[in-house]
């Protein structure tokens, strides 16, 4: 059985034709929806997420769900979703299959990332977790600019010596097409500056979106535990900190040797291994906390209860 999860963004053909046309078995679609710029793409994106609902059905026969996405530009909170999701569909035993192909890029490598870090977890699934992109015969982008130059023109033309005085134009308000002319004028000056798209978007007080790699490797149920505890906690001001918090949450003696295994499996998790801590020199101390992949891995396995850890 196969499921396939498919951000919705602005496209519909390399959304579901693929798969009609190589005549994939799906079983189960998961559409992704969340808000993206005017009210006007939210209501354009919906629009085609329905279609795409419908169609899923009709044409694949697919069961179909549709899930929102909070906000599309919060790369860990789709991570999380992501993980989340691979997780259960493998669990019901189902094949997942990812498409990267629409969407704004947080979400879309959130969820591939996310895909390979499931199978870093899950070698026994490897061959069940797919991510795909499909490329487009066709770009309308500059279908439509080119469209609207031909119209410019031709308002330009009927406008053409005629003076301000005129109120109609081949029966048409003379200031309604000056209008439409200044705008198009306009909007396909910004169009051959700039391209398709225009400014950077501020997000969370920055106009860049980290994405990291988040490559998970298994970890040990000791090794869980200190993540959680850096999760829970925050930075600790050293690992004899770290050590001492621990081994009273364990209800355990703080000896040196308690405090040596804390201090391995932290160099095992830092940056010369798993890379899930790091570590700042603070005197003859080191600073300790999560890495931004750290947090991403406490908050994909958050649901799971650290308690199981057997001394």
């Amino acid at each position: 059985m196969q499921t396939h999860v498919v951000p919705v963004g602005f496209d519909y053909d390399r959304l579901i034709a693929p798969l009609v046309r190589d005549q994939f078995d799906v079983d189960r679609v998961v559409l992704l929806e969340g808000a993206v710029g005017s009210e006007a793409n939210v209501e354009y994106s919906r629009n085609l997420s329905q279609k795409l609902e419908t169609d899923f059905r009709n044409l694949l026969g697919a069961e179909t769900e549709r899930v929102p996405v909070a906000d599309v530009y919060d790369y860990d909170a789709a991570f999380e979703q992501a993980y989340d999701l691979i997780n259960e569909e493998l669990d019901a035993g189902r094949e997942v299959w990812v498409n990267v192909s629409s969407m704004p890029r947080p979400v879309s490598f959130a969820f591939a990332t996310a895909a390979h870090s499931v199978t870093l977890e899950r070698q026994a699934d490897r061959d069940r977790i797919h991510t795909y992109y499909t490329a487009p015969e066709k770009y309308l982008e500059t279908e439509l600019a080119e469209e609207l130059r031909r119209g410019r023109d031709l308002l330009g033309d009927l406008l053409d010596g005629v003076g301000d005085e005129v109120d109609q134009v081949a029966g048409v308000d003379a200031d309604r097409l000056r209008e439409r002319l200044s705008a198009a004028t306009d909007l396909l000056g910004e169009f051959d500056e700039r391209g398709t798209t225009i400014g950077a978007k501020e997000v969370d007080g920055r106009h860049i979106i980290e994405l990291p790699v988040a490559s998970f490797s298994n970890v040990k149920p000791f090794e869980e535990v200190i993540l959680y505890k850096l999760g829970e906690d925050g930075e600790f001001e050293s690992v004899s900190e770290l050590a001492k918090a621990l081994a009273a949450e364990l209800n355990e003696e703080y000896t040196d040797s308690f405090r040596s295994k804390v201090i391995y499996n932290v160099d095992r998790l830092g940056p010369g291994g798993k890379g899930y801590v790091e570590q700042e020199s603070h005197g003859k101390s080191y600073r300790t906390r999560l890495s931004r992949i750290g947090e991403l891995w406490v908050r994909a396995h958050a649901a799971e209860d650290a308690s199981d850890y057997e001394r």
